[in-house]
């Protein structure tokens, strides 16, 4: 791929509706190895709305793109099952107020921290710091994208924010959540070590996570796994996904 072609696309993928949307799907991404490791039939169909990807979305733009909090519809009531949610939601997933203040005192918790504060924006001597960057590249025979919520190119590391029920059990969620393959991708994507800033919706406490040799090997591992999966089910002319099946030894 020449460099002008790569950066036309680069510059559509950093509009959400095109990474997110139809044109985005052209690549495999972070997102896709889950489905291809549990359920590859589901690859490229709609995700069901979930709460906590909704207050993920709020925390990221909380931090990294504020002027766009008015475009997240937020609902005063109690819970999601109340009829004032239901009338003033219109069926759309929408936060509750309890969600949005929450994550606006983690949103000043974490800022309120110096060294997160300056990784997240830089130091005031460099500020060499990119939001929302999207990259895209062929690893291990396929092509994929990612999007880096923060580029700290003093210190050369790709940050990624999360939020945690627990923050104790963040290394083991990690895994859960496939945090290693997303390591290993932008590792590959964007050339800097990955660093993982996470605070616990709870209690409030912030973590730093950086990421051993082991950690990318399995992230590594679960990539060329998903691969494997994807060229048999998408890249085989004779394969018959009616004829799919798991099996496991109980």
């Amino acid at each position: 791929m020449n460099s002008k072609k790569k950066k036309s696309i680069l510059q559509k993928l950093k509009e959400d509706e095109h990474y997110y949307g139809t044109y985005g799907k052209q690549f495999l991404s972070n997102s896709d190895i889950s489905t291809l490791l549990n359920n590859p039939l589901q690859l490229g169909k709609p995700s069901t709305p979930n709460p906590n990807f909704l207050m993920g979305g709020y925390f990221h733009t909380a931090i990294l793109e504020p002027e766009k909090l008015a475009s997240f519809k937020i609902v005063e009531s109690t819970s999601r099952n109340t009829k004032q949610y239901k009338e003033i939601s219109g069926g759309e997933m929408c936060l509750l107020q309890s969600e949005a203040d929450n994550i606006n005192l983690m949103t000043d918790k974490l800022m309120a921290n110096d060294i997160c504060k300056d990784l997240i924006l830089g130091s005031e001597e460099f500020e060499r710091v990119e939001f929302e960057m999207p990259e895209i590249k062929e690893i291990e025979g396929v092509m994929w994208k990612g999007k880096a919520d923060i580029i700290n190119h003093e210190e050369k590391l790709v940050i990624d924010l999360k939020t945690t029920g627990d923050i104790d059990r963040f290394q083991w969620s990690a895994k859960k959540f496939n945090y290693d393959s997303q390591a290993y991708i932008y590792r590959e994507l964007f050339g800097y070590e990955m660093l993982f800033i996470a605070i616990d919706k709870k209690t409030h406490q912030i973590g730093m996570f950086d990421c051993s040799p082991k950690f990318y090997e399995s992230g590594k591992e679960k990539v060329i796994k998903a691969i494997e999966v994807y060229d048999l089910f998408y890249k085989t002319d004779d394969f018959d996904p009616a004829q799919y099946f798991i099996n496991k030894t109980l």
